[in-house]
């Protein structure tokens, strides 16, 4: 005796109304489930649903026609986007464009006293003052010097920027608040009141450093300058440099870090990484754009650092204490020698230009520039 064969559904196949393959029946409570697109009715005898055909295709079509219209409307205001951004660009061409400028007029010309005070206009030498900076041994042992100051004070303030974001990471909630409340001051106290405040920790005769380094075993640093030897002036300088570079970079960091996904890390863990190993091959090359963008940005800041020298050594840093913005500054200003300290500051944002140039290529090879 044959078995029974079940009902078989009534109406358009299934596939046909809704572009999927049909789902074959089956009989439950002697009523047949049927396939997508059709309803049963009692009595056994299943109907067409009234499901409109090619609802994948008219969904594809209505997104298409909204893009188009979109692009219509973007077509009708293109110079939109350069109308909002025009007032932020005349300003920086008003504020930096001409100073920038005229400072490379003065570096091919011979600016003197005379000329400043007269109001005559200097005479034309053309690659002169390139060609004395060029040729002097102190420019060089300038622009290396800052060269090393840079590099140094970076890589103190990603390592210290690091290890904070990666704490602030881990903590409760109340500490990750205080801790930025307490950054955020740190980055909004001017750079005189810090270096008042490192000059007062480092002073020869009232300074808190000496007094806590001659409190422990071996050590008497009472009356000990910090500034006659170039090397520790050098020390405290960047330690006042990367104090108020720091809450910029833990802070952003931390931001980063709060963008990579947990389940990374923890499939991680679970497959037997360490917590170096984790950081190194998850969690770095996920904040790696950041991370590049806060190391150049860093030191574009630092090779161009004035204020913290100048301030430290009361407005009349030593020769040993010159970088390139205060080497530019004496030149210009101190030494009365105006072209030149023109040409030593275009020398200066040719090299900063340089490392825009590298920022900007890392981010287009990551994909954060289009």
């Amino acid at each position: 005796m044959s078995a029974e064969r079940a009902p078989q559904p009534v109406g358009p196949d299934a596939s046909e109304v809704t572009g999927l393959d049909a789902v074959p029946g089956a009989v439950r409570d002697g009523t047949p489930a049927t396939a997508a697109g059709t309803a049963a009715v009692p009595g056994g005898s299943p109907a067409a649903a009234p499901v409109r055909k090619g609802g994948a295709r008219g969904a594809a079509r209505h997104h298409d026609l909204a893009v188009a219209r979109s692009g219509r409307r973007r077509s009708r205001l293109p110079f939109l986007p350069y109308l909002l951004i025009g007032p932020t660009a005349l300003a920086l061409v008003l504020v930096l464009g001409y100073p920038l400028l005229d400072m490379l007029t003065l570096a091919f010309q011979d600016m003197t006293r005379e000329q400043l005070f007269s109001g005559t206009s200097p005479p034309w030498v053309g690659l002169d003052q390139f060609r004395t900076i060029l040729g002097d041994g102190f420019f060089w042992t300038v622009v290396a010097r800052t060269v090393a100051f840079t590099v140094v004070c970076v890589v103190l303030t990603l390592l210290c920027g690091m290890f904070t974001a990666l704490l602030m990471h881990r903590v409760s909630p109340w500490v990750r608040a205080v801790m930025s409340g307490v950054l955020v001051a740190v980055w909004a106290m001017p750079v005189m009141v810090a270096a008042s405040v490192f000059r007062w920790l480092f002073d020869a005769d009232y300074g808190v450093v000496n007094w806590a380094l001659s409190a422990l075993p071996g050590l008497d640093l009472a009356r000990h300058n910090w500034f006659t030897d170039p090397w520790q002036g050098f020390a405290v300088i960047a330690a006042v440099v990367v104090w108020g570079s720091l809450p910029f970079a833990a802070i952003t960091l931390r931001a980063a870090l709060a963008q990579v996904p947990p389940e990374l890390e923890e499939s991680a863990v679970l497959d037997g990484c360490r917590p170096r190993q984790v950081f190194r091959h998850v969690t770095f090359p996920v904040i790696k754009p950041v991370f590049v963008m806060i190391t150049t940005l860093m030191s574009i800041w630092t090779f161009g650092v004035f204020n913290q020298i100048w301030l430290m050594r009361g407005g009349q840093p030593e020769r040993e204490y010159y970088l390139l913005g205060v080497y530019s500054f004496i030149e210009s200003f101190a030494v009365n020698r105006y072209s030149t300290g023109a040409a030593i500051a275009l020398v200066t944002v040719v090299l900063l230009l340089a490392g825009s140039v590298v920022y900007l290529r890392q981010m287009l090879r990551t994909g954060e520039i289009e």
